[in-house]
């Protein structure tokens, strides 16, 4: 750029950058500064203490949630799926389905909650989404507390590992030639989980049965 506006020379960067070198000339720039870098960084995305710490024996529907993400393989392609399960009720509360795994996947699943979860725990691992500044003020609009697995330790969050070990072993998601496919097969799998699958834990109800079991005792 001094070079046209002062010489009146037109001289293309590539030539400029072989005359350096041929002459062994060094431009003083100003470099990056790696602590500023990674301070930007964490500022950006932030973790969370592992508020849950394996407290997994919750009595109260709607306190405490966790929520991942998982690849579903079919046809040499990926869906992603996105689950907030309810650790007390084991009631898959909101979900999302897509075939990219950017930031809309986990937003909508949070989007899709209802107003019973405000106030709640929600608790993950320290994914990209998660410790994203957009995840990040979603939770705290919804007046929910965030809480962080520890770096590399999947067990901090073993409810929804369960969960989706327990949907890949059920569902025949192979045999799917499209995404459209796949999605009608994991929305009637997420209905039937939560109304007509009972679990021994749950005193051999279904999810949905033993939410509403609780609420009732409550009363």
């Amino acid at each position: 750029m001094r070079l046209k506006r002062e010489k009146s020379i037109i001289m293309n960067h590539k030539k400029i950058i072989r005359i350096k070198n041929k002459y062994g000339l060094i431009t003083r720039v100003r470099r990056k500064n790696p602590y500023k870098m990674i301070m930007k960084k964490t500022l950006e995305h932030r973790t969370c203490d592992n508020i849950l710490n394996r407290n997994f024996k919750q009595n109260k529907p709607r306190q405490v949630g966790c929520t991942d993400i998982t690849y579903i393989p079919f046809n040499h392609r990926f869906a992603y799926l996105s689950v907030v399960k309810d650790i007390t009720t084991k009631e898959i509360i909101a979900w999302n389905i897509q075939s990219h795994l950017q930031m809309e996947l986990v937003l909508n699943t949070i989007d899709n909650l209802d107003d019973s979860t405000k106030d709640m725990l929600i608790h993950s691992d320290q994914g990209f989404h998660y410790t994203n500044p957009q995840y990040i003020t979603m939770i705290q609009n919804r007046n929910m507390v965030q809480s962080m697995s520890r770096k590399g330790n999947c067990i901090d969050n073993s409810p929804i590992e369960s969960f989706f070990g327990h949907l890949k072993d059920e569902v025949e998601y192979k045999s799917c030639k499209n995404f459209t496919e796949i999605k009608d097969v994991i929305t009637n799998y997420m209905d039937y989980y939560n109304n007509d699958r009972p679990q021994w834990n749950l005193k051999k109800m279904t999810p949905v049965e033993y939410r509403n079991h609780l609420l009732s005792a409550k009363e």
